[in-house]
């Protein structure tokens, strides 16, 4: 949550995402502040775009960010094996 900013980013969200390993899905303790195209939850496992496709999301056009997250992930499967699922 962010109570000052641009005017053109009002009812936008900002979320702290933290990157995860994808063979241990554990977190790196590595994070990115991105702008919330879809709604996502705490918690979630989220998809993002940077540099100039994060400008091209719907919510973001046109605004001055570098992260946007676009998709919520509902499944990641590993070598056959489901290693997440959206509860």
């Amino acid at each position: 949550m962010s109570s000052q900013k641009a005017a053109k980013m009002e009812g936008i969200r900002l979320l702290l995402l933290e990157k995860i390993d994808p063979i241990s899905m554990k977190g790196k303790n590595e994070f990115v502040v991105a702008m919330d195209g879809v709604g996502a939850g705490l918690d979630e496992i989220v998809f993002y775009v940077s540099g100039s496709g994060a400008r091209m999301a719907e919510t973001t056009k046109g605004l001055p960010t570098d992260a946007t997250v676009t998709a919520i992930v509902d499944v990641i499967e590993q070598n056959g094996s489901i290693a997440y699922q959206k509860k």
